[in-house]
C-alpha cells in the first residue's frame, strides 16, 4: 500500500532581512503552501509537479525529500513523488521556497510514519533549501516564521529563535507583486553585505520589540542597495500604513495595514501595476493535513 502524507505551511514577509549579516526577522502571513508525497519502491529516485508554477523545476522537492529520507536512514529504502501547490508567488521574496520546504519535510515525515519535533522539520527544510540553491543563508528566519507564524526574530548562523512575539492587532498584510522574478541565488550578496552594520541594528530594534519601524527601515535600506523605487513604501505609509517595506531581495513590497485604512493602501498601490495580494498575520503553525 502506497505511503502518502499531506501537509501545509504558510508564507511569510520580511521584517529583517539576514542576507547581509546572518540575523533575520519575518512575520507570517496566511498565505500557504501544501504538499502531498507519495513513497514509491523505487530507491534514490525522487520528483514531482509544482502545480501552481509548472514552469518551475522540482529541484527544491528532490533536496528536502532526500534531506529527510536521509536523517531516518531509508534513503535505499524508498523513492518519492511529490506535487505541491500554493498561492504564494514563487521568486518575488514572499518565502515561497521556505514554505515549500517546511510542507515537503513534514508531509515526507507523516508519509514514512516517524516523528520530529518542529525545529527539526524546519531544519531539514532549511538544509535542502541550501542543497538546491534557493537561499543564501539557508532562510531559517523565513522557515521559522513559516512554521510558526507571529512575529519570529532569529540568529541564521546559529539557527536559533531569538524571540517570538504575537502581534496583539490583527492587521491585514497587503502585498504589491509585481510580474517580475527575482531569484534569491541570483542576488548581490555582496553589495547587500555593505549594510551590516545598519541591519544589525535594525535587528536590535526588532528584538526589543519595534519591530514595525525595523521594517520599514529595513526596506527603504534594501531597497536603496537593491536599487528598487521605495515609492511603494513611503506611499502604503502615507496612507496609512503602519509598517511598509521591501520583502526579502523583493520585487515585491509588502504593508501592514490597519483594517480601516486597507482601502486607502490598495487605492494608493494600483498605479504602480502588478498585482495586489490581501493577506493576514497568520497565527497557525504548519500541520499535517
Amino acid at each position: 500500500m502506497a505511503q502518502i502524507g499531506r501537509a501545509v505551511a504558510y508564507g511569510a514577509v520580511t521584517i529583517i532581512n539576514a542576507i547581509s549579516c546572518g540575523l533575520g526577522a519575518a512575520l507570517g502571513i496566511d498565505l500557504r503552501t501544501e504538499a502531498t508525497v507519495k513513497l514509491t519502491n523505487e530507491p534514490g529516485v525522487i520528483g514531482g509537479r509544482i502545480l501552481s508554477d509548472p514552469s518551475e523545476k522540482p529541484v527544491l522537492i528532490e533536496k528536502v525529500v532526500r534531506r529527510v529520507l536521509r536523517c531516518f536512514n531509508l534513503e535505499d529504502k524508498y523513492g518519492a513523488y511529490v506535487e505541491t501547490n500554493s498561492n504564494i508567488p514563487i521568486a518575488r521574496g514572499l518565502k515561497s521556497s521556505s514554505a515549500a520546504a517546511n510542507a515537503i519535510a513534514l508531509a515526507t515525515v507523516s508519509a514514512i510514519g516517524a516523528e520530529a519535533d518542529d525545529l527539526a522539520i524546519i531544519n531539514m527544510g532549511v538544509d535542502g533549501s541550501i542543497d538546491a540553491g534557493v537561499t543564501v543563508t539557508g532562510a531559517f528566519d523565513d522557515a521559522c516564521a513559516s512554521y510558526f507564524g507571529n512575529v519570529v526574530i532569529t540568529d541564521n548562523f546559529d539557527r536559533r529563535i531569538l524571540k517570538i512575539f504575537q502581534p496583539e492587532e490583527d492587521y491585514d498584510v497587503l502585498i504589491h507583486v509585481p510580474s517580475l522574478k527575482a531569484y534569491t541565488s541570483k542576488s548581490d550578496v555582496g553589495r547587500m553585505r555593505l549594510i551590516s552594520g545598519e541591519v544589525k541594528s535594525l535587528h536590535r530594534m526588532a528584538l526589543e520589540g519595534d519591530y514595525w519601524h525595523a521594517m520599514t527601515l529595513n526596506g527603504l535600506i534594501y531597497s536603496l542597495i537593491l536599487g528598487y523605487d521605495a515609492k511603494i513604501a513611503i506611499d502604503a505609509l502615507a496612507a496609512g500604513a503602519i509598517a511598509s517595506g521591501l520583502s526579502g531581495k523583493g520585487p515585491a513590497v509588502a504593508a501592514v495595514v490597519p483594517r480601516d485604512r486597507v482601502g486607502e493602501v490598495y487605492a494608493a498601490w494600483e498605479k504602480y501595476g502588478g498585482e495586489i495580494m490581501h493577506a493576514k498575520i497568520n497565527r497557525n503553525k504548519a500541520h499535517i493535513l
